[in-house]
């Protein structure tokens, strides 16, 4: 059986109310503990934040964090585990398209969920010889979901030798540890669907070209299993998961800073806040970006974490503006000539772009309720190289803002920057001042060592329990869901005869 935190559970603090905070929480009130979540922000959501801007025309209600919403079931999952129905506080629309893929010689392609929509529309803007090659993809991309999911992701795992499984072999099996690149390559030859079905390994820090095959599982996730949007915006999410957990005994705590935890040896006993309360618990789960709560939380910094390479970050423009653009879906991948340039750029070079490809998501296309009437928001992510990178955003940012404004001129957004008529930027210090560490919003890579048993572990001591993507399984919005529900077992212990909705 996986460790689990010894000695008394009945109390716990949760520092921060992100969604791997939530996630536990809710689980841990659900199996009768006492729950107390002190977070920050007046909010709840951490990285899944909102502004509301003010223009003449109105409130602009912007998404702050991630803006793709898939695997709805482990949210689903959470709410469960306190005897709710997700569907009573929560309204999922389905993103059809989920993505549109804009490519320099002027084509496009609409990713569909429905494989046999998907392999139409690669027919028709392709050929029948790709949309054949997609249909073998997915039987490869659904096979590492099923291999991985049980046994590498959705469990806590303690030592490389809690790998050594039957579906660890049927992973060799199936070219799961090749290169993530050569092995797309053998489905999908058009550079196009290479594409679009291999960035998403930026979410894992890493060029398709270094990833390990198995990372396709996110293409999975983001591109087979569909993409959802939450009436309200992404903030939708935190703001139900928490309004469930308080009706059900979590205590919230808003504006209140954790200054450091509180220790005895390897125990934590209590936690200390800007305003010189100390707060004993029993169990203690830490939400802050792990190497964050390492050092300033712990006062620790081991060589585990010493050792971690970071994810790039991103440049944010968030942009409530009076200008529509009938070409676009909700979201929209722009890829630039170059290709493996980006990621030679980004990750070797840590340099920015000199061709971007960019990301375009067009919320109030969805949901028209988060802009004043007739207006538009628009959420602009440009990849960028960490704080490794010698940028000094201080002076960078107001030069790069106007450089993403130009490139998305050039895409076909005419007259973007004019049409502007409230916004906000975030660069990668701006990042790091938000308690990021590198200012790297996608956490640690998954490098192969950063990975499965060698990432950073979720537990700490006796009673201290990590969540969110700088732990396991890792980053993005599925996997910090899941280090929820993996923070609550090294709490509560695990049901052997229990399987999150994700895979029933």
């Amino acid at each position: 059986m996986p460790r689990t935190v010894t000695g008394p559970t009945d109390r716990v603090i949760v520092v921060g109310a992100g969604l791997g905070g939530l996630s536990a929480a809710m689980r841990l009130a659900g199996a009768g503990r006492e729950v107390t979540v002190l977070e920050r922000e007046d909010v709840p959501g951490g990285r899944a934040g909102r502004i509301e801007l003010d223009s003449a025309s109105g409130t602009f209600h912007i998404d702050t964090g991630p803006t793709v919403l898939t695997m709805p079931d482990l949210i689903a999952d959470a709410f469960d585990s306190i005897g709710e129905d997700m569907a009573d506080w929560l309204e999922l629309t389905p993103v059809a398209p989920l993505y549109r893929a804009f490519y320099p010689d002027g084509s496009k392609l609409d990713v569909h969920a429905n494989v046999d929509e998907m392999a139409e529309e690669i027919r028709n803007v392709i050929g029948p010889e790709e949309a054949a090659g997609y249909r073998r993809y997915v039987d490869f991309v659904s096979q590492l979901y099923r291999y991985e999911m049980t046994d590498f992701i959705d469990r806590n795992i303690d030592s490389p030798f809690d790998l050594l499984t039957p579906n660890l072999a049927r992973l060799v099996a199936i070219g799961g540890f090749r290169k993530l690149a050569p092995r797309v390559r053998e489905f999908l030859r058009d550079p196009r669907t290479e594409r679009v079905f291999s960035f998403q390994a930026m979410y894992a820090g890493l060029s398709p070209y270094d990833a390990l095959a198995i990372y396709a599982v996110i293409a999975y996730m983001d591109s087979v299993a569909g993409v959802y949007f939450p009436k309200g915006g992404m903030h939708a999410v935190p703001q139900a998961m928490a309004a469930a957990a308080e009706k059900h005994g979590v205590q919230f705590r808003y504006g209140t800073e954790v200054t450091r935890v509180e220790t005895r040896g390897q125990r934590a006993v209590a936690v200390h806040t800007a305003d010189g309360e100390r707060l004993e618990a029993d169990v203690i789960v830490l939400n802050p970006d792990l190497p964050v709560a390492y050092r300033d939380l712990l006062g620790r910094s081991p060589w585990s974490i010493r050792r971690l390479d970071y994810s790039p970050s991103c440049f944010l423009l968030l942009a409530g503006s009076s200008a529509s653009y009938s070409q676009i879906a909700h979201h929209n991948i722009h890829f630039g000539k170059s290709w493996k340039g980006v990621f030679r750029e980004l990750i070797d070079e840590k340099r920015l772009m000199s061709d971007p490809s960019l990301l375009v998501t067009n919320p109030s296309h969805s949901d028209p309720s988060l802009a004043p009437d007739g207006k538009e928001i628009y959420y602009v992510l440009f990849p960028t190289p960490n704080l490794d990178a010698p940028i000094d955003w201080r002076t960078e940012g107001p030069r790069y803002r106007d450089e993403v404004v130009r490139v998305l001129e050039e895409r076909g957004y005419r007259g973007f920057g004019d049409a502007i008529e409230v916004e906000a930027t975030t660069t990668p210090l701006d990042w790091e001042q938000r308690g990021m560490e590198r200012g790297a919003p996608f956490a640690a890579s998954h490098s192969f060592l950063q990975t499965g048993p060698f990432r950073p572990r979720n537990i700490w001591g006796e009673n201290v329990v990590f969540t969110g993507s700088g732990t396991q399984p890792g980053v993005g919005v599925p996997m910090v869901l899941v280090s929820g529900r993996l923070a609550a077992e090294r709490v509560l212990g695990k049901d052997p005869l229990y399987r999150s909705r994700a895979l029933r």
